[in-house]
């Protein structure tokens, strides 16, 4: 590695300013020290983000002190379980998770280029959402773009609006987490999810007439972990009925264990309309799952198409983003 030098030291005759970006270009803060910052952010651990690393923690502890060196400031506090970020840490982690994705979006621009592709995009996506609108739209560009290569997580708004700050996704469709600052993303409502319960073929209480909520409360149920919005749409239904909470809860964000929970055995769980409707058709599980005909509705917050603010788009995401954004209207 290149010796750092103090940034106050002058060199070979360049009048450099305070805040004009030439004394940390000359530094010898490099990528790896990047990548170190930002690991140092997501994981909160020396050891942790050494593994991410691939490198030592005596190792990464010199590249701590390198960084710290060329700044003048703390980077990170010590604790006794791993360490926090102060407020220097965290605006060169902001900025070097920035400078990454940069880095990371001219490797994958040039090696499209290189090989011939149509570009890659990188999308997470609720359920709902991912059948109704992004699985169609997807096949539709690829019909256009068959060289396009299209990653898809789907997986609940707290670990999708994460994944997005941390560069893991170029767009997603979901909900902006409560927890998080809505000024670090750009975000229109796009759609209205609707709930249903969903029963095993021949369960109990398909076979009489529209049923109760308090008809409910005898069986086990499948959930959601706690906080996502179906599950706080669901058990709001039973608190503005004053009935008491489901007390026989598996918690899951597996929508593939909740379906074979519910297949083989009388338990009871909530999913999208769209999820339903995918597994009632000749296509989908017509035959294990029975959609409950219940006297209330469930109904979730809106989900919106939600980018990071001031990130640019690679020009194959901007292609799909902009194509969901005119089918919804």
């Amino acid at each position: 590695m290149a010796a750092l030098r103090n940034p106050a030291a002058g060199s070979n005759g360049y009048n450099e300013t305070p805040g004009d970006g030439e004394t940390l270009l000359r530094s010898g803060l490099s990528l790896r020290h990047m990548r170190m910052i930002v690991a140092l952010d997501d994981h909160g651990r020396v050891s942790a983000a050494a593994q991410v690393m691939n490198i030592s923690q005596p190792a990464a502890s010199r590249m701590i002190a390198e960084m710290e060196a060329v700044l003048e400031v703390k980077l990170c506090e010590r604790l006794p379980r791993g360490i926090t970020l102060t407020p220097y840490g965290k605006a060169l982690a902001r900025r070097a998770r920035s400078i990454l994705l940069e880095m990371r979006e001219v490797d994958r621009e040039i090696s499209e280029l290189k090989a011939g592709k149509g570009g890659s995009v990188f999308l997470g996506a609720v359920t709902a959402p991912a059948i109704e609108l992004a699985v169609p739209a997807i096949r539709e560009i690829r019909r256009i773009y068959p060289r396009i290569e299209i990653t898809m997580q789907v997986e609940t708004s707290n670990v999708l609006a994460r994944e997005l700050i941390a560069t893991r996704h170029d767009f997603i469709i979901a909900r902006i987490p409560d927890d998080l600052n809505p000024r670090l993303f750009e975000s229109r409502v796009i759609g209205v999810e609707k709930a249903c319960l969903i029963v095993r073929r021949g369960h109990p209480l398909t076979m009489g007439s529209v049923v109760r909520l308090e008809d409910t409360a005898a069986y086990d149920w499948v959930f959601q972990s706690g906080g996502s919005p179906l599950r706080q749409a669901m058990e709001s239904n039973f608190l503005n009925r004053n009935i008491a909470l489901p007390d026989r809860i598996l918690n899951t964000s597996s929508l593939l264990l909740t379906l074979v929970m519910v297949a083989q055995s009388d338990a009871i769980a909530p999913v999208s309309v769209q999820v339903a409707k995918f597994i009632q058709n000749p296509d989908g599980l017509a035959g294990a799952i029975d959609v409950v005909q219940t006297e209330f509705d469930i109904e979730v917050r809106p989900y919106s198409l939600i980018t990071v603010r001031n990130r640019a788009l690679s020009p194959a995401a901007k292609m799909l983003h902009d194509f969901i954004l005119r089918e919804v209207g």
